[in-house]
């Protein structure tokens, strides 16, 4: 399970996403900038909406792990479920493993300021 910090974190999306790492950007409106980032190295197996709001962490199901160790050959560092909001009919999953993961706060500025 995640243990995220006190704050408004309602909007998410995929701020980014490279070889290596993974990033995922929380606030209350991403349209300027937002507060959190859960940021996840070396991702082995992804299944993310872009975007989605008010996501429920919780502990991946037995079948989850085994999926994840099939895809990946061994268990990962870390896997994380969550059930959100991603503006469907039904509740979007996801599903991320990767080798760490990092809990990162402090502003960061979503556009180009002049």
């Amino acid at each position: 399970m995640i243990d995220l910090p006190q704050g408004s974190w309602w909007d998410w999306d995929v701020w980014s996403w490279c070889p290596g790492e993974l990033r995922l950007a929380a606030g209350y409106d991403l349209a300027y900038h937002h507060g959190l980032e859960l940021v996840f190295a070396d991702p082995l197996y992804v299944r993310c909406p872009a975007a989605f709001q008010d996501p429920v962490f919780r502990a991946p199901t037995p079948q989850e792990r085994r999926l994840v160790e099939r895809q990946c050959g061994e268990p990962p560092g870390v896997l994380v479920a969550f059930e959100a909001d991603g503006a469907g009919t039904e509740p979007a999953s996801g599903l991320i493993a990767a080798g760490s993961l990092a809990v990162v706060v402090g502003t960061v500025l979503r556009y180009g300021g002049g």
